[in-house]
């Protein structure tokens, strides 16, 4: 694999990448060790039971992380600069559900080298978290 991704000059607007993944209960456990996050709603079946969620849920930013997945990995992939992100979660994620992460480009600004991406999570077709992110993708170098 290249240790490039797409130069700004390589880009279009309405490209659109995707990556998935099944959410496991060990991914859950992890996130709150690296997040610190130990909200019981992610850990503890008895306590989330009595959510609205009727159940343990993942934390929203390890969905979210999946949008850093695609935009570093694929598109724009490697060397871009994640800038800013906005997101709305729409509904709730699970051990065992497969989370698919895509982004699209929605903007191009070369002279600033800023890319505008759509971007949302689903899980069977139904959009769980939803956004916009702005990145900064280098220029092809010169010879």
């Amino acid at each position: 694999m290249s240790q490039h991704g797409y130069f700004i000059e390589d880009l279009e607007v309405g490209m659109t990448a995707v990556f998935g993944k099944t959410i496991t209960d060990a991914d859950i456990l992890m996130f709150a060790g690296v997040s610190g996050d130990t909200n019981p709603v992610h850990l503890n079946e008895e306590f989330a039971g009595e959510t609205p969620f009727k159940g343990r849920i993942a934390h929203g930013m390890l969905t979210a992380s999946l949008i850093s997945t695609a935009i570093g990995t694929k598109l724009p992939g490697p060397g871009c600069i994640y800038m800013s992100q906005s997101m709305r979660f729409r509904a709730p994620v699970r051990a065992g559900d497969t989370v698919t992460a895509r982004v699209t480009i929605t903007e191009l600004d070369p002279e600033r080298r800023r890319v505008r991406l759509e971007t949302v999570c689903l899980v069977g077709g139904e959009s769980v978290l939803d956004g916009e992110a702005l990145v900064m993708v280098p220029r092809r170098p010169r010879s």
